[in-house]
């Protein structure tokens, strides 16, 4: 995905989202995506200390 598929989908959220709830929207997706994130190093980091107990 380029730069022109960028332009076309922030082109689309504005026609579909009212453009004062954008903000709005991308700090919810962005609040998502930390908590994704941080769940996904939480499965890491214990799947390496369940290996580490388990290889003793």
């Amino acid at each position: 995905m380029g730069v022109p598929g960028l332009i076309l989908i922030v082109i689309i959220a504005l026609i579909v989202f009212d453009p004062s709830k954008l903000p709005e929207i991308g700090r919810a997706f962005g609040s998502t995506l930390r908590e994704f994130t941080n769940t996904t190093k939480d499965l890491i980091s214990s799947d390496k200390k369940e290996e580490k107990t388990q290889s003793k």
